[in-house]
């Protein structure tokens, strides 16, 4: 088969079947890990849903798919196929999921005949089969010209076998043998509201449909994982669900979507904030930058559509506009893109490339509190009740984020004002001007019991 496909690494399973058979659940149980969103509403999964693991020992890109035969609530059906089509046309092998309880149906026959048209192997898995009531008729699979394995997901029923049939033809060369747990150098989350564009700039990165685009509000729900090389390093860019305010979370779905978009920004080393320059910021853009902000990440805010929007104010102007409504991010830098035409849509990785290496960044010790030292000249922290508050030195003790820990006679006498003011001057003065910083205030007692 065709792999023209610039992110693909590792042969690719896909895991195919109608809706509701269990075939997220399936991916889940194969990861060993929740990774793609379960529930019992049909036609939950519409992207298709990638992880890399290894079967039977060989290293695989595992991806699951909507259900084909789909009725969408959102019309979204066409969408949903055009991506099982596209997932298979780059497939070196197939997992075809029934599901034992409720038998060979007529759609399960449709699939069987479109897969044996397609010149790889299938593995025909036959889900649910937990219960003697349900084995009984996993022989009646064999009429879709394959040997059925009854397997539960549920209950983790037959899955080392299934894995071992599925890997068996697909080719190992060895290149990957010792690289089961190595990261990607940088992982870099794509976050924002509903409609703002995210699954149009994964797509122009991927150089296909990875993500369904729509003008349908919510169309991603689970976190869509794209892996590529970019100068040399391997980058994974997570598209996310929009995020909304919690009292507009309607479903189960929808909640686990938000869980999931929010789990993706704190498992990041960098968030792509994407704004719709042609609408007004909104308390939903609010609030994500304040998550990003407290989950203490690196933060390039990607203002889109601009193209549509550069006639209403330069981009100095919006820039300004941008720093007043998001003050928490007032040092993030902007990239202005037009993701439909892939205009920047590189730069703002290469931005974000550029941030995670700030963030990794490691200062001296003497380096630091060189800077404390003119800080306190320029401006002395105010006293408190409490006492004169004193820094006695400072020293980094972590990376991403940059975390600095700085001696004090007492926390408690550091106003908020005076912290904000330290916490920017570090900013400006060390190699960390466009990244959040974390500072730990600790007490340290003299050997005579007493404070300095």
């Amino acid at each position: 088969m065709p792999r023209d496909r610039k992110d693909l690494v590792y042969p690719v399973v896909t895991i195919v079947g109608r809706p509701n058979v269990g075939k997220s659940s399936l991916l889940n149980a194969l990861l060993g890990r929740r990774y793609a969103i379960v529930d019992d509403m049909a036609g939950v999964t519409r992207d298709r849903v990638s992880a890399t693991c290894r079967l039977d020992g060989k290293r695989v890109e595992l991806v699951d798919t909507g259900g084909i035969g789909i009725v969408d609530q959102q019309a979204l059906e066409t969408h949903v196929e055009a991506q099982i089509e596209q997932a298979l046309a780059m497939s070196d092998a197939v997992i075809f999921v029934c599901d034992a309880r409720d038998g060979c149906t007529s759609v399960d026959r449709e699939i069987a005949g479109a897969l044996r048209r397609l010149n790889v192997p299938v593995t025909l898995a036959v889900n649910k089969a937990e219960s003697n009531t349900a084995l009984a008729t996993v022989s009646e699979f064999s009429e879709l010209g394959w040997d059925p394995l009854p397997v539960s997901a549920m209950e983790r029923i037959g899955l080392d076998y299934l894995a071992e049939l599925v890997a068996e033809p697909l080719e190992d060369d060895g290149s990957h043998a010792e690289d089961d747990d190595i990261a990607p150098a940088v992982r870099i989350a794509i976050v924002g509201r509903v409609n703002v564009g995210k699954s149009t700039f994964l797509n122009h990165l991927a150089g296909a449909e990875r993500a369904i685009v729509s003008e349908v509000p919510g169309t991603t729900r689970d976190a869509v994982d794209l892996l590529i090389e970019k100068d040399g390093l391997r980058v994974q860019i997570t598209d996310t669900a929009g995020i909304k305010r919690e009292s507009a979370v309607q479903d189960s779905v929808e909640f686990y979507a938000q869980r999931r978009a929010e789990h993706s920004i704190t498992r990041s080393d960098v968030a792509l904030l994407m704004l719709d320059c042609t609408d007004d910021l909104t308390k939903g853009d609010r609030q994500i930058a304040q998550f990003c902000v407290d989950a203490c990440k690196p933060v390039v805010i990607v203002a889109n559509k601009w193209d549509l929007a550069s006639g209403q104010m330069d981009i100095s102007e919006y820039a300004e506009y941008i720093g007043k409504k998001l003050q928490g991010l007032h040092f993030a830098p902007i990239v202005f893109t037009t993701a439909a035409e892939g205009k920047n849509v590189l730069a703002a990785i290469d931005t974000a490339q550029a941030l995670y290496r700030q963030s990794s960044f490691r200062v001296g010790t003497p380096e630091i509190n060189r800077v404390l030292e003119v800080a306190r000249t320029d401006f002395r922290p105010p006293v408190k009740v409490r006492g004169n508050p004193k820094i006695f030195y400072g020293t980094q003790i972590e990376v991403n984020p940059p975390t600095l820990m700085l001696f004090v006679n007492d926390p408690r006498s550091f106003t908020s004002g005076y912290r904000r003011f330290l916490e920017n001057r570090m900013r400006e003065s060390l190699p960390f001007k466009e990244i959040p910083l974390r500072i730990i205030y600790k007490r340290r007692r003299s050997i005579f019991k007493k404070d300095h």
